[in-house]
């Protein structure tokens, strides 16, 4: 019984091979477009055809060209042949479009721009440093090049240091050289950014700058790169990979770096600011000082009125001090009186007198504490005489 096979596995095995076929992986064909859709994803599908033969052509979005595709149209496209299972179709999926008698270097150009956008190395875009320190150069030391981007910086910024890697910009060896200067620069340390830059030319002279191995190169760079390659309107690969395109190697100076002569007026105008917030600053802290000034003024106390006030109370104090004086005086005065009436010589003056026992000083009160013969003592107001009891 002979071997049997599902559509599907047919289906995968046509694909397959038509994937590994090296031919149809990177076709080229011409034709006239026929049967154009462009349905709202902003993919493209068409048919390209001869006089004898047609092919389904699919373009997703985004294409480079594509907006070339028009009904009966002459165009060449670059593409890779597979095979859709689900309809069972075999297709053309277009990478580029390019308009009949492009060159061949136009092209491989538009080939290859379309690889390397598919890869994403055209996404990448890296903010510049505001203010570079070092910056790395990628030229020929002996074109103009090198000279105006020096001219341009120092005019512009010349705190900056250049570090310059010569290298080859056209003919046999450009690439390899290239790439060596961009390597060299970026193993430099305190590179911030570099310049890769060359003079105008023909599309077979900018050809080094449109290989794919200086487009590799530069998206390796470790800083941003700016590119100034040819006239304004040349566009490479090299530009397109870059951080920064610049139209003209003077132009990628000027945004390398910043105006010395812009940041001097940007430093004025802060300086203005902040000289006008000081004083708005001042002012308000003055109006403020002025407020507290015032209410201070309203809740100090009347001093004059105090003063007077004390001083009123200091008289009433000495006066009710002076009355308090003068009646304890009195009172003294009274007790003193008194004490003097009662003092025993006041007695003795009225006749009394004390007696003692000679040579002792208690006074006798009694008659039984004299025997007789006892020497006496006798105290009377006018002195001391002495005595002897009888009996």
């Amino acid at each position: 019984m002979p071997l049997i096979y599902t559509v599907s596995q047919v289906a995968r095995y046509l694909r397959g091979s038509l994937d590994r076929d090296s031919l149809l992986g990177d076709l080229w064909v011409q034709g006239e477009v026929s049967n154009l859709r462009r349905p709202p994803t902003g993919h493209t599908y068409f048919t390209l055809k001869d006089a004898g033969a047609s092919l389904r052509c699919v373009a997703f979005h985004p294409v480079p060209g594509s907006d070339l595709l028009a009904e009966g149209q002459e165009v060449i496209v670059n593409g890779r042949v597979s095979f859709y299972e689900a309809r069972g179709e075999v297709n053309l999926y277009v990478r580029a479009v390019q308009a009949l008698g492009a060159g061949a270097l136009a092209l491989e150009f538009a080939r290859l721009k379309a690889r390397l956008e598919a890869e994403g190395l055209f996404a990448r875009k890296r903010a510049l440093p505001p203010f570079p320190r070092r910056i790395g150069v990628a030229t020929s030391p002996t074109g103009a090049v090198w000279h105006d981007i020096q001219t341009t910086i120092r005019r512009r910024y010349p705190l900056v240091e250049l570090v310059l890697a010569p290298c080859q910009v056209q003919g046999d060896g450009a690439v390899e050289s290239i790439i060596e200067a961009l390597e060299t620069l970026g193993r430099q340390p305190g590179i911030d950014l570099l310049i890769l830059a060359r003079g105008g030319g023909s599309l077979e002279e900018l050809g080094p700058f449109n290989d794919e191995r200086v487009a590799r190169a530069i998206f390796r760079c470790p800083v941003p790169v700016v590119t100034g390659i040819g006239h304004e309107t040349d566009t490479t690969i090299a530009d397109l990979v870059a951080d920064v395109r610049a139209p003209t190697p003077t132009a990628a100076a000027q945004m390398a770096v910043p105006d010395r002569e812009d940041l001097l007026r940007r430093v004025e105008a802060l300086l203005q600011r902040a000289e006008g917030a000081w004083r708005r600053s001042l002012q308000r802290t003055s109006h403020a000082l002025a407020g507290l000034e015032g209410r201070l003024a309203r809740c100090a106390p009347d001093i004059p009125t105090r003063r007077r006030q004390v001083d009123a109370l200091v008289e009433r104090g000495q006066r009710a001090m002076g009355h308090l004086l003068e009646a304890r005086r009195q009172a003294v005065e009274a007790l003193a009186a008194r004490l003097e009436g009662l003092h025993p010589r006041r007695v003795l003056e009225r006749g009394y007198g004390v007696i003692t026992r000679r040579g002792e000083g208690r006074p006798i009160t009694h008659p039984h504490q004299v025997a007789p013969g006892d020497a006496l003592t006798v105290y009377v107001a006018g002195g001391v005489f002495g005595a002897r009891a009888e009996g």
